[in-house]
């Protein structure tokens, strides 16, 4: 707008005597206050609020609308200092030590540790970090303390981060393909990333970001996916640069699912460092993950390492210098009297109420312990350093609960808490289960618990139930007021970036020395005079003014993603990563999904439009001009754009500083939570965490200062977690595994076995050094017929135990004619899923086949379990036995599990599927000893092995060996009559006539129907003979179709109908009442006798001949498909409805109109087509979760999928019947 020479001359006038220096040169700094520690706070609170907080305040902008900035009358935190154990810990830590480089690496990765150099291949980066690493030596002791801690930091450190160092390295030779089309099927890429909003959580700053799956290409079910778990490091880089020079790694803090079914979902991180904090809303990342690594399952023991160098390392003569001769704990030497009554009866018990264990030891056998439960017992006690290895089955969590009963018995009052940790929650909850038996002051540490009355135990239950109490000097309120004080100034900060309706105040880029003091009076004085609004009236209006046409709104950069993908298949197994999980989050909160603070949701608002400047001709034009009005119109948009450029940077600047005190203060607000949770746990007898756990509480339980750990599941555990239960306090350390099943697990393949060693378990590298340990040798588990396979790793040492070889513990499998093993071999070819995971469909269906024969014979399916050592084929038998039509009802029940996640676990009958057979004479896992081990041990009474055993035969000893047994009953005492155990035809046998049947195919499981093709001579429920083969199922599931010899009690005249049609008389052609199916229970409720049914509990059973395929549960039908009945009224439908529901409906009426649908459903069935089998099993896999019901209101359920036993398109007889007698192939010979 034109301005008059009078308005110049006044604005000349009042600037008379101004510096007319330089844009920028001239001005102070507008950010001068830098803190280096949370002690600065206080004293320059003052000097900020005076100079950026204070005139952010001083700006009427709608932005800080909700912002107080806090009175300077709250007390701020005095400087602590350390004055308890808690304290010294986090003192001690940043306190400088002499030693390696590995000492000051940081808590989270830099980015040039994740990001290789790019003249650098990826082979010769990482060969470049191996010959930096040290191996773990096997055998042999170490140098010193710092040569072994040093090896296992770097080693631990380089498999916790090389995973998603070679995701980035990989995406950034590609940057823009989808992810499947990587080579690493592992890698999770989300692209376009942006920021949405900061959470001032007690946790964290934490940066919410929405991402898209224009990447991924699939849906994802979040509950099931192992995507972006809390605790997973992750990368990310601005988009126009796709981590060719620039990365920065963030810690997911959060995944509420309410926002990650959003669209796009959100997740909150946690950047890994102050000065990588980002607030710009419209800058767009690329975010990478390797979702076959999890960061925080090492974070916190890489800490533990690094402070064992800066206190005492008790068990160094053993774990470092490799000592074979274990002494006994301090504490026993100095008083060796133990109270061991609780092993025999209060009779005897007087008599072990003080025993020298260092000289005496109970000989009598009155107690519940074998020899070899005994000695190891005494070695628990006497030994400070105590290694139990406990073969499969043979008690070890036993001795286990044994020993600690008997050390909680000898606590004193002031003694500290029994330190118990096991590598999975599920081992330690059973651990705490047997030990509450006895002792029941325990509590949890970390994690969730499924145990209910476990959970009742956890530091946050137990917590929540004390009366809260003030401590002196406690740091957590001077903490909390600190984060308070921090959160009010962020808000501040980043007010001008909060969703708004007016663009950048011209007070704002005043105070951030984006413009002088001239050029904003320019602005206010052209306000003034040609519209009279003063810039206290609404902020943002001048720059609204002065811009005119050039402002325009910012394009939203989220919008919902449109696709139309399939789902991402689920990961059953997740809960494994959900105790992980589990373990991330703070223990203070039983929340692991969202984050509690407040937050404040960040935008770009408003841009401006015009010429395009570059940033040297804006400032140009900025240094010359000290009244802005005289800018050219065309101009200013793109100056404003500067603008908000130029202030995003110098807020973010503010926001980083203020970001490392805020991070400073959550630690603050830690040790003064565990001040206050030393008082709680020291009141315990007992204090159970995972070995994750002992890293992450090590501050914690160091104060409780404890002398006896145990260590459940100590092979299966990492050297390293171990390792940090060495508190300064320990004097007795016990391990109890067994190294001959399953070794520990690493992120990195390259680290296992040579030459790095990294899955070498201290238990067995102690053992393999001759360090003195006791093996249980009698196992109680296995009939001797499977024991007797685990020869070749265990020799003689196993013995059975008599409870396994009573027939009424441990009774023959069902079906199976005495064969309570089998190795069903054939050469069906593996294939692979979409994660390279190795799957055999035919293999599968056998199993599910055979699975379903066992059922049909009466074992109960939860007593099942089927293992195998591939993800991809677990997935694949669980697809198949969801649709199943007999098993699909019991499913959730059924257990389908890994190898790797059975330790410890077992059934009555276990099916093993071995998946591969291939022309490569490739095995993979089935090459590990260990994993054979578990996989051979887990079944009672019955072991059904499928698989290419002429493949395993030539490419595994260990299965060579199993497979000798089976076949010839060689090296075993164990013989096993005069039959073999293996063949390429499944012997079974008929449970009604005894006969043998032969197996070859998945098919030939379905012409048998769990019986043999012996005409059923048995009698239905009304009388008549069963029409049908032998079965295994009951006759009340059959209808009769027969014709009715009964007399109709209202006429007289014999019924016309069929034995399952209701009655009718050709004469008076009048309808009995009443249904002859039986309402029946449902869920173990008592059976219908009165006159008005509990509709909850009732299922209405009736069955039907015709076409379909044989089901022992419900049919599933769709919600929408309706079954009605030519001529039914409505008011039959209102009867039922009301009769079921308790109303005044005779029942009668009601039943009449339930046969009425049981009559349409049976002629829709008999008229079905052979396509309907085809599309109830696509309606399965769409609805596994659903049960079908005839009314939702009544809760009733029909079974009306029967058919005969031997269906018109296949002969009568299975066709392998013809091969009875043919003779099993010689695998070996």
């Amino acid at each position: 707008m034109a301005r008059g020479p009078r308005n110049k001359a006044n604005r000349a006038n009042k600037r008379a005597g101004a510096s007319t220096a330089s844009h920028r040169g001239s001005q102070a700094p507008p950010f001068n206050n830098t803190y280096e520690s949370l002690e600065q706070l206080d004293c320059e609170y003052g000097e900020l609020n005076a100079s950026l907080t204070e005139r952010f305040r001083s700006m009427p902008f709608n932005a800080s609308r909700n912002v107080s900035v806090p009175h300077d009358d709250i007390p701020m935190s005095e400087p602590f200092r350390a004055n308890n154990d808690i304290r010294e810990y986090f003192e001690l830590a940043k306190k400088p030590v002499t030693g390696g480089a590995w000492l000051h690496m940081p808590e989270i990765p830099n980015p040039s540790e994740v990001l290789c150099e790019k003249s650098e291949s990826n082979d010769e980066a990482l060969i470049e970090v191996d010959e930096r690493i040290r191996p773990h030596k096997p055998k042999g002791a170490y140098d010193d303390n710092e040569d072994y801690l040093r090896t296992k930091y770097e080693l631990l450190r380089e498999d916790a981060v090389r995973p998603l160092r070679e995701a980035i390295d990989e995406v950034r030779a590609d940057p823009f393909k989808n992810e499947a089309e990587y080579r690493n099927q592992s890698i999770g890429v989300y692209d376009p990333v942006y920021i949405t909003s900061l959470v001032f959580s007690p946790r964290g700053l934490a940066t919410r970001v929405a991402f898209f799956l224009s990447r991924v290409k699939k849906y994802i079910r979040w509950e099931q996916s192992k995507r972006l778990i809390t605790g997973t490091l992750v990368a990310l880089s601005p988009t126009d640069d796709a981590f060719q020079t620039q990365c920065v790694l963030a810690i997911v803090a959060a995944r509420p699912l309410s926002a990650l079914e959003q669209n796009p979902p959100e997740i909150d991180l946690f950047f890994a460092r102050p000065e990588d904090q980002e607030i710009d809303p419209m800058r767009k990342w690329i975010m990478v993950e390797c979702r076959s690594s999890f960061f925080e399952a090492s974070k916190h023991t890489l800490l533990a390492l690094q402070h064992l160098m800066r206190e005492p390392f008790p068990m160094s003569k053993y774990l470092v210098h490799v000592q074979k001769e274990v002494d006994p704990p301090a504490y026993i030497k100095h008083n060796p009297y133990v109270n061991l009554s609780s092993l025999v009866s209060i009779e005897e018990g007087r008599d072990y109420e003080n025993v020298n264990v260092l000289e005496d030891w109970p000989t009598t056998s009155s107690h519940s312990l074998d020899n070899s439960q005994s000695r190891a017992l005494k070695r628990i006690l006497t030994s400070e350093l105590a290694i139990i290895q406990g073969p499969p089955g043979t008690g070890k969590t036993f001795v286990s609960v044994v020993a600690l009963q008997i050390a909680c018995n000898n606590l004193r009052k002031e003694d500290a808490p029994i330190i118990v940790t096991a590598q999975t929650n599920h081992a330690l909850d059973q651990l705490l289960r047997h030990t509450s038996q006895f002792e029941p002051n325990y509590i949890r540490l970390g994690g969730r618990s499924k145990d209910k009355e476990i959970k009742k135990r956890t530091l946050f239950e137990v917590r929540s139930e004390l009366p809260r109490q003030k401590q002196p000097g406690s740091q957590k309120a001077q903490a909390t007021i600190a984060i308070r004080k921090l959160t009010t100034q962020l808000q501040v900060l980043l007010a001008p970036l909060e969703v708004n309706k007016v663009p950048l105040d011209h007070k704002l880029l005043r105070s951030l020395g984006l413009i002088t003091r001239d050029q904003a009076e320019s602005l206010e004085m052209e306000s003034q005079c040609t519209m009279g609004v003063s810039p206290s009236d609404s902020p943002g209006i001048l720059m609204e003014q002065w811009l005119g046409r050039c402002l325009a709104p910012c394009d939203r950069p989220i919008g919902p993603e449109q696709f139309d993908w399939g789902y991402e298949e689920d990961d059953f197994e997740v809960e494994q990563l959900k105790e992980l999980e589990a373990e991330a989050v703070a223990q203070d909160d039983d929340d692991i999904e969202a984050l509690p603070g407040p937050l404040i949701q960040l935008s770009d608002n408003w841009k401006g439009t015009g010429n395009l400047l570059s940033n040297a001709d804006i400032q140009d034009i900025l240094r010359k001009t000290d009244d802005l009005t005289t800018i050219r119109v065309a101009d200013r948009g793109t100056i404003y754009n500067y603008f908000k450029r130029e202030a995003k940077k110098l807020i973010v600047i503010e926001i980083r500083k203020l970001a490392k005190l805020y991070q400073e203060a959550v630690v603050q607000r830690k040790v003064g939570m565990w001040e206050e949770d030393v008082r709680v746990l020291s009141k315990a007898r007992i204090i159970g965490c995972t070995t994750t756990g002992l890293a992450k509480y090590r501050a914690l339980l160091c104060a409780l200062r404890p002398r006896i750990c145990v260590v459940e599941e100590a092979a299966e555990t990492l050297e390293a977690p171990v390792t940090a239960a060495c508190f300064p306090s320990l004097e007795h350390l016990v391990l109890v595994g067994d190294h001959q099943q399953l070794r520990p697990h690493t992120q990195v393949r390259a680290f296992e076995d040579k030459p790095y060693f990294l899955n070498l378990s201290l238990f067995e590298r102690l053992v393999c050094n001759d360090v003195a340990f006791d093996t249980l040798t009698r196992q109680r588990r296995m009939i001797p017929e499977i024991r007797r396979l685990l020869y070749p790793i265990y020799q003689d040492t196993l013995k059975d135990h008599k409870s396994v070889k009573d027939l009424s513990n441990r009774p023959p499998v069902e079906g199976m004619g005495g064969n309570n093993s089998f190795f069903f071999c054939h050469d069906w070819q593996e294939t692979r899923d979409t994660y390279m995971s190795a799957l055999n469909p035919m293999e599968a269906h056998m199993i599910v086949q055979f699975f379903d024969y066992l059922v049909l014979n009466g074992v109960d399916a939860t007593k099942i379990t089927v293992l195998t050592f591939y993800n991809g084929q677990r997935k694949e038998i669980m697809r198949r036995l969801r649709a199943h039509p007999n098993l699909r009802g019991g499913v959730h029940d059924i257990q389908v599990v890994t190898v790797d996640s059975y330790q410890g676990e077992e059934n009555d009958i276990v099916l093993l599927s071995l998946v591969r057979s291939n022309h490569k004479h490739s095995i993979g896992f089935l090459n590990s000893e260990n994993r054979a081990c578990v996989a051979l041990s887990r079944a009672k009474r019955g072991f059904y092995i499928f698989g290419n055993a002429e493949l395993l035969a030539c490419e595994s000893g260990t299965w060579a060996s199993v497979i000798e047994i089976m076949w010839r009953n060689k090296k075993v005492r164990v013989t096993i009559g005069q039959e073999r155990r293996i063949g390429y035809q499944f012997p079974l046998e008929c449970s009604n006539h005894g006969r043998r049947i032969w197996c070859e195919v998945p098919e030939d499981f379905e012409l048998i129907k769990g019986g043999c093709d012996i005409k059923c001579q048995g009698s239905l429920p009304c009388g008549h003979r069963c029409p049908y083969p032998c079965h295994s199922f009951e006759h009340h599931r059959i209808n009769c179709t027969q014709k009715c010899s009964r007399r109709l009690e209202t006429c007289g005249h014999p019924c016309i109908a069929e034995c399952c049609d209701p009655c009718k008389c050709h004469m008076c052609d009048r309808r009995s009442g009443g249904v002859k199916s039986t309402l029946k229970p449902v869920n173990g409720a008592a059976p219908f006798r009165g006159a008005r049914p509990n509709t909850q509990s009732l299922m209405l059973e009736d069955t039907l001949p015709g076409p379909g395929s044989s089901k022992r549960g419900v049919q599933t039908y769709a919600p929408t498909q309706r079954m009605t009945t030519p001529g039914l009224s409505d008011c039959t439908t209102v009867q039922w409805d009301v009769y079921a529901n308790g109303g005044g409906v005779q029942e009668d009426d009601a039943r009449a109109y339930a046969k009425m649908q049981v009559e349409a459903l049976y002629y829709a069935h008999r008229t079905s087509t052979p396509g309907t089998e085809t599309t109830g099993g696509k309606l399965i896999e769409l609805l596994p979760e659903k049960d079908a019901t005839v009314s939702k209101n009544t809760g009733l359920l029909l079974d009306l999928d029967v058919e005969p036993l031997v269906p018109e398109s296949h002969p009568q007889t299975p066709r392998s019947y013809a091969n009875a007698a043919k003779p099993y192939v010689n695998l070996l010979d």
